[in-house]
Parts: C-alpha cells; sequence; structure tokens
C-alpha cells in the first residue's frame, strides 16, 4: 500500500564542487528493451511532457523524473547501498537504498516497489514523503537533472543485492551519516547529500508523530 501526502518542493541543486567516476559510454540505440532505456520528462511542477533515451537526457541536462527509496530497521538505522563499479556515472560511491526512474506510463510508486526488488531484494511497504529537484553538473559530460520522488520503508534482515547495482551495503545511523557526508562528501552520491536534510527531518516528524 502506498500513502501518498501532498508534494513538496526543495531548492534546486547544482552541485559541481566534487569530480565523480566516469565510464566510457556506447552510442544510445533503441532494442526490444527500448521501455527501460526511456526516462519521462518533466516540468518544474512535475507534469509529464515527452520521454527521452535515458543517456540522452542525462547528456543533454533534461529534467526528468526520478526515485530515491531509503529504507529503515527497527532500529532507525537506514540501509545504505555501494553502487556497483560498472553504473554508468557515481560508481564506487555509498547512495542510499535505492534509486532510479519510472519507465514511461509507469507510476512512481509502482517503480519504486519493482527497483527495490530489483536491486536490493527487498518487498515492504513504502510512503512517498516528498520530491525535490536538483541539478548536478559531473565531469564525465553527464547532467543529472531530476525531480526525484523520495519513499521511505521499513525492513529488518539483510537484503540481497544485484551485483550488477550494488556492490555492498550498509546499515547506519542518520546522525553519524550526516557527519560523515561532511567529512567525505566525495564518497557518496550527490542525490544523497542534496536531501539527506529533509530525509532526517522527516523522520523526526515521523517519530514525534508516533509519540
Amino acid at each position: 500500500m502506498i500513502r501518498t501526502p501532498s508534494r513538496h518542493r526543495c531548492d534546486d541543486f547544482l552541485l559541481t564542487r566534487r569530480e565523480f567516476a566516469g565510464a566510457s559510454f556506447a552510442p544510445f540505440f533503441i532494442t526490444e528493451h527500448a521501455m527501460e532505456d526511456q526516462v519521462i520528462l518533466v516540468d518544474e511542477n512535475d507534469t509529464e511532457i515527452g520521454v527521452e533515451g535515458k543517456m540522452i537526457a542525462h547528456r543533454s541536462g533534461s529534467l526528468h523524473r526520478a526515485i530515491s527509496i531509503f529504507i529503515f530497521d527497527s532500529a532507525d538505522r537506514l540501509l545504505l547501498q555501494k553502487r556497483a563499479a560498472s553504473k554508468y556515472h557515481s560508481a564506487g560511491l555509498w547512495s542510499n537504498t535505492c534509486c532510479s526512474h519510472p519507465r514511461p506510463r509507469e507510476e512512481c510508486a509502482r517503480a519504486a516497489r519493482r527497483r527495490l526488488r530489483e536491486e536490493m531484494g527487498i518487498a515492504c511497504e513504502l510512503d512517498v514523503k516528498f520530491g525535490f529537484v536538483y541539478r548536478a553538473v559531473l565531469t564525465n559530460h553527464l547532467i543529472e537533472n531530476e525531480f526525484d520522488h523520495v519513499f521511505f520503508g521499513r525492513h529488518d534482515g539483510d537484503p540481497v543485492p544485484n551485483p550488477d547495482e550494488a556492490e555492498d551495503w550498509k546499515w547506519v545511523d542518520l546522525a553519524w551519516l550526516r557527519a560523515d557526508l561532511n567529512e567525505r562528501p566525495h564518497a557518496y552520491s550527490f542525490w544523497l547529500e542534496a536531501c539527506i536534510d529533509r530525509v532526517i527531518a522527516c523522520r523526526e516528524e515521523d517519530r514525534t508523530r508516533v509519540a
């Protein structure tokens, strides 16, 4: 079950101060799996305006829809994944539990459940918490420009990550993560840094509401 509160909009982020691992890229071709290689283009209000090839969108900097999932355990620790070395950008960086893009005509909630299973082998209830826009210029000639929908979920137990997506994982305390992001920002994905303060605030609101 997905519960959808009103959407919130954060400030845009332009992150250029860190270098990110890049990879060589083959030309983009339409294949029988082309649906998986397309992203949904949106305006600043998250209104759909078209579709575009994923790599084309990341080269041109087109604003497109994305999802980010944060899974917490009963001790309120966050599950991080270390992105696989084969990823086309931000390879080898620590990030939140799962990140991806919905396919054309796919709702964000459905995409979040699907990608969480595919990347980390986890199936659990997810709640959408907020949306934000960030823009990050990478040194490998790619641009992340995303309207990101953030989901929270709860799961106890070890994940079963897909090695093509994540090469490692760990549970961390949010206070520790905030401090480590301050000390070692180069070790983390840019979108995690962009939204971590809002994530921490949402968790505090959730604890207050339960209490």
